[in-house]
């Protein structure tokens, strides 16, 4: 059974990552860890990892690609904008479980999902490379590896933020975005699965 974590539904206190997202117009579920002592995977793990969802929730919500492109609604500017925002989810999601492994809030700096994901504790990596196996490989099968598996599709993308960020830098990968979200989808959902929430009500005085 994961961790136990009983939210109220007050905004403030949150971290900076959910802060600096609200500003670019992403909600995340507002929520405040109460209570003393709480370790930080119960606070800025389950923040990031929110915070993660919050911004492929945005990405799902933009127009479909192929009706934008009929409509000529998307112009070239907006080409790079969701790649870079499910590299940068994904970020956030590796950076959640890294959290939670290690009880640590300090992460490494860094966007590279394939090192990101090498930070992790040897059994997180296995998990979550057999639930790639089980759940998304099938789906998004690849003809150049033999055993194919979650650090592929990592590595492969492991510097997408920074690539696409900027519609005029070159492009160091082409970007697979329906092995990629699914792998998402998945990381984050395995992740949700660490803890449960109980709402409670305040008790008063």
């Amino acid at each position: 059974m994961g961790d136990i974590i009983s939210l109220g539904r007050s905004g403030h206190g949150l971290a900076d990552c959910v802060l600096a997202m609200a500003s670019l117009g992403f909600q995340s579920q507002s929520t405040s860890i109460q209570g003393p002592g709480m370790s930080a995977r119960l606070t800025t793990a389950i923040r990031i990892g929110d915070t993660a969802r919050a911004v492929l929730r945005k990405t799902q919500s933009f127009p479909d690609r192929e009706l934008a492109e009929r409509e000529a609604w998307r112009d070239m500017r907006d080409m790079g904008v969701e790649p870079m925002l499910l590299a940068l989810s994904m970020e956030l999601a590796l950076k959640a479980w890294f959290v939670f492994d290690f009880d640590d809030p300090k992460v490494a700096k860094s966007h590279d999902l394939a090192k990101l994901f090498d930070k992790l504790k040897p059994e997180s990596q296995e998990k979550l490379d057999a639930e790639f196996k089980r759940s998304v490989a099938p789906y998004y099968p690849s003809g150049f590896y033999s055993d194919y598996s979650i650090r592929h599709v990592l590595y492969q993308h492991k510097d997408a933020f920074t690539d696409w960020r900027y519609i005029h830098e070159p492009k160091s990968t082409m970007f697979d975005r329906g092995a990629f979200e699914a792998t998402l989808e998945m990381v984050l959902t395995e992740f949700e699965k660490r803890y449960r929430t109980e709402w409670v009500q305040p008790i008063l005085s």
